[in-house]
């Protein structure tokens, strides 16, 4: 009697979609199930979730894909989880959600980021964490619950990240997998641990027993419960595992696990970052975090400033374009990099500022488009968003390049702007490096896959996983022609973020006041 085939089972909780994919043991994709998930804003600088439909939103994708695939589910060999980081899911001690979840897109907290960074709190945090506080992490998040909703943070059973929520409720087991934990200003990055310390820096020392023991990516954290199988599709006793943050799972599906790759990330947010064999400590980069891979550090520099605004633009801007593209039965990304591709780099180019989805740059930044002339299309208006967009990575990768130990070599880049070969070009020409592509459509998916591989012992090691299941598919060299160019828009782009800090408060100010 033959062995059964195994498949890896890879779900992905994304800022707008939840996304569940199936592969084989070599990283062969299957099949892919989406749907897209409501974020809810109930006012300005909130971004919200429904938890209940949140959990059904990821029993739906995989019931799907097992349909879609014709896979059994007693042929699914491990189920990994991976998902946004920072935000704030909150399991109550009723056994239900005690809120709506909080997407790391929300920027109620900013009050708390800016106070903690001009008293001192966030410096001495600093020493413990080797983080920044933003907006979105969970420290600044539940310091505002203690104190706009006390009633919320009084009935907290379980704090969780966004990927861990949905492992518990699959196997009912409450686990802390340290990627996205040691991003959430909770975590000694030093001791690899919760710390009094930081809790009592921030003034919520009350949830220390509501936070979940930690574990590890490749952990096996539980099995598929009688009741969630009933719910999702899955066999019963699958096993579940720690899974990841969704960016150390589209590093790892890229390949990126030495120094010298950056993995760039253009989705939703900007995600810049390579791993390191040590935290970069002098507070030049916002973020260092725990790798999926034992021993590594992920170094992160990241803002809601990516292809998301594209997406903005075109369907509140230029929504005939979706509607001509449909009725064509044309893919309409397709249809703008034709008509970005009708410009220049080397025109007169309105700058716009990615902030539509807010800016570490500033708290209160927005979104603006400089230079406008009547001489101006469609065409530049969509190539100045383009480049924009890529600019503000630049920023970011500027800021890695100063702690790196060695010089980067390649960027590997994942998220909606692989997917457009002119978008790829224009990366490697304003960054001045080679940029690669994977075949991996699903990366986080594709990651978790890799992080199944290892728990279950199909792979030694989450490196060996990634290096049996990653395939590059294509490459981008800068074109040197067009530096020049770029180069002087970059710091253009630099000066006019620079000039316009002072004006987002009196804006904000006069928003809140009207």
């Amino acid at each position: 009697m033959n062995e059964r085939k195994k498949y890896y089972l890879g779900l992905d909780n994304g800022g707008t979609t939840t996304k569940a994919a199936l592969f084989t043991p070599d990283g062969k994709e299957v099949a892919v199930a989406r749907v897209d998930t409501a974020s809810i804003t109930v006012q300005s600088d909130f971004a919200e979730r429904d938890m209940e439909e949140m959990w059904r939103a990821n029993c739906a994708v995989i019931r799907h894909v097992l349909a879609k695939s014709g896979v059994q589910n007693t042929d699914i060999a491990g189920v990994g989880i991976c998902g946004h980081g920072k935000g704030l899911y909150l399991w109550g001690k009723n056994g239900k959600p005690v809120r709506k979840g909080i997407l790391s897109s929300d920027n109620r907290a900013y009050e708390y980021s800016a106070r903690w960074q001009k008293d001192g709190t966030e410096q001495k945090a600093f020493k413990l964490s080797c983080q920044h506080v933003l907006a979105c992490q969970p420290v600044a998040l539940l310091a505002w619950l203690r104190d706009r909703e006390s009633d919320s943070y009084v009935d907290i059973q379980w704090v969780f990240e966004c990927k861990d929520y949905v492992r518990f409720r699959m196997t009912g087991k409450a686990c802390a997998e340290l990627t996205d934990y040691s991003g959430s200003g909770l975590i000694n990055l030093h001791t690899r641990s919760y710390d009094p310390a930081l809790l009592k820096l921030f003034g919520i020392e009350a949830v220390a027993d509501k936070l979940p023991p930690l574990c590890r990516s490749s952990d096996v954290c539980g099995v598929v419960t009688e009741e969630a199988a009933k719910e999702c599709g899955l066999a019963a006793g699958t096993p579940v595992i720690g899974g990841m943050f969704d960016i150390d799972s589209c590093a790892l599906a890229a390949g990126v696990v030495d120094e010298t790759k950056l993995i760039v990330v253009a989705g939703t947010w900007s995600i810049n970052g390579y791993i390191a064999a040590e935290p970069v400590t002098d507070g030049s980069v916002r973020m260092n975090s725990l790798f999926c891979i034992p021993d590594r550090y992920f170094i992160e520099e990241s803002s809601a400033t990516s292809a998301g605004n594209l997406t903005w633009v075109v369907q509140e801007l230029f929504p005939e374009l979706i509607e001509k593209a449909e009725r064509n039965n044309e893919n309409v990304y397709k249809r703008l990099d034709e008509t970005v591709a009708s410009v220049l780099p080397q025109e007169h180019l309105p700058l716009y500022l990615p902030f539509v989805m807010g800016s570490n740059a500033h708290p209160n930044a927005k979104a603006c488009f400089l230079g406008i002339s009547a001489s101006h299309k469609r065409a530049h208006v969509l190539r100045g968003v383009y480049e924009g967009i890529v600019f503000c990575h630049r920023v970011h990768i500027d800021r890695l390049a100063v702690g790196a130990q060695k010089p980067f070599s390649v960027v590997r880049l994942t998220g909606g702007a692989a997917n457009s070969p002119l978008w790829a070009q224009m990366f490697a020409d304003i960054l001045g490096l080679p940029v690669e592509i994977t075949d991996a459509h699903e990366a986080g998916a594709l990651g978790c896959a890799m992080a199944v591989s290892a728990a279950v012992g199909d792979s030694p090691s989450l490196a060996a996983a990634s290096e049996k299941m990653c395939r590059i598919v294509a490459r981008f060299e800068p074109d040197v022609r067009n530096k020049k160019s770029y180069d002087a828009r970059y710091a253009l782009y630099k000066k006019a973020a620079e000039l316009l800090n002072p004006l987002w408060d009196d804006f904000q100010h006069s928003a809140v006041s009207n």
